[in-house]
């Protein structure tokens, strides 16, 4: 099965830096719509035949347009939440914060899953309501399935679950709004991720992923420039 994981376009949040996780968390901005509004000229490549969006406003906004460009309906499922910051919700993400909720978040991906976020879930937990959403989008039959989630959570599951991505390379490359994440294979047989926003990802045994890391990956982000799909900055990274 292919599997395209996406990021939601801007929030408020995103801009003002806060740990915003819970449900249902705010709406778009005005360029997290166009970024939204982009993605299905972004995907016009992809056969998608099945979509869903996680349980907070923003994911659902941001699937909207792809729905209706390819006639699907959302499946929305609560599965695909960002990861709770528990303590540290709608704290800024810098003073440590960020820190903390990140390093926590991959500690999981490298095997640590019995570990809390303070005040928030385990990586048990986590990966386990993150993994049966995954489940169900390959027994559907699909070919193609794009879910459209959160950063920390893309990043993390990712790290944890592809055979060609390792923590270094997750924690230092951080994805934008709407950013694309591509994988192939089965829960059964395991998961190799493609490309990471744009860039090809190597094989397993090879030196590395390609590309260069795009800075810091704080949950809250800092801006990146230019190079989301409507040419704008769209480098807020978690929520």
């Amino acid at each position: 099965m292919r599997l395209i994981l996406v990021r939601h376009g801007e929030t408020p949040s995103n801009v003002d830096h806060l740990l915003d996780t819970a449900v249902p968390g705010p709406g778009l901005t005005a360029l997290g719509e166009r970024q939204a509004a982009a993605l299905p000229e972004v995907l016009a490549g992809e056969d998608i035949e099945a979509l869903y969006a996680s349980t907070l406003v923003r994911t659902q906004l941001t699937a909207a347009p792809l729905a209706a460009a390819r006639g699907l309906d959302v499946r929305v499922r609560d599965g695909l939440r960002e990861i709770s910051a528990g303590d540290l919700e709608m704290l800024p993400g810098d003073l440590g914060h960020g820190e903390l909720y990140l390093r926590t978040a991959l500690a999981w991906a490298a095997g640590n899953t019995g570990l809390h976020m303070p005040g928030g879930e385990s990586g048990a937990e986590f990966l386990a309501r993150y993994d049966a959403v995954v489940a169900e989008a390959a027994d559907s039959g699909a070919a193609c399935v794009a879910l459209v989630g959160h950063g920390a959570a893309i990043r993390t599951w990712t790290a944890a679950r592809a055979h060609n991505v390792d923590i270094p390379f997750a924690a230092a490359r951080r994805l934008a709004n709407t950013g694309v994440v591509v994988l192939e294979g089965s829960p059964a047989d395991g998961w190799k991720a493609l490309t990471w926003a744009g860039a090809t990802v190597a094989p397993e045994g090879e030196p590395g992923p390609t590309g260069e890391p795009v800075g810091d990956g704080g949950p809250t982000g800092e801006p990146v420039g230019d190079g989301g799909p409507t040419g704008e900055p769209v480098g807020w990274t978690g929520g």
